[in-house]
């Protein structure tokens, strides 16, 4: 009797594991993202003009507004540094900015070539505790574009996370 209780126990304890393991093969794992630099975003060959002097008129131009973007990464789940320019949101939350490679960009200084921002939106909304720091951005990217009022912009990423650089 004591056998037989042992028996069953071990085989109710080898199926609960295998339907345990099969559950966790059916789940794909998420791959890791793929750390993507503003230079990775600029084609081969593309003639990235010089920034001009600040205007002290108020006009800030984007000197390239419809800059070639690379189609590398379209689709796939990127990580990317850079600074924000808040877009909509509250003060806690931000729902959608535009990331740029250095501080002062779209605000104090003109516009980047279009394939040098990125717009990002957070459907829920993320906490940016400070925009004057880098960030990493991930998310996945899109060269669908976006134009606004402050600039247009060759890539587009739907946010997932956002941490501290």
């Amino acid at each position: 009797m004591i056998h037989l209780k042992l028996f069953v126990t071990s085989l109710f304890s080898v199926l609960t594991m295998m339907v345990t393991f099969s559950t966790f093969a059916d789940e794909a794992p998420v791959k890791a993202p793929v750390e993507v630099y503003w230079e990775d975003l600029v084609p081969e060959g593309f003639n990235e003009l010089v920034t001009p002097s600040v205007q002290h008129n108020g006009e800030m131009s984007q000197l390239q507004p419809d800059a070639p973007v690379v189609d590398t990464f379209d689709g796939k789940r990127v990580k990317i540094p850079g600074f924000v320019v808040p877009l909509e949101g509250t003060a806690e939350l931000t729902t959608e900015f535009l990331l740029v490679p250095y501080f002062g960009a779209c605000i104090h200084v003109p516009p980047p070539p279009s394939n040098q921002i990125v717009y990002v939106k957070f459907e829920e909304g993320v906490r940016i505790d400070n925009i004057y720091d880098a960030i990493w951005v991930t998310g996945e990217l899109s060269t669908d574009g976006w134009k606004g009022d402050i600039a247009s912009v060759g890539y587009r990423l739907k946010g997932e996370a956002v941490e501290g650089f």
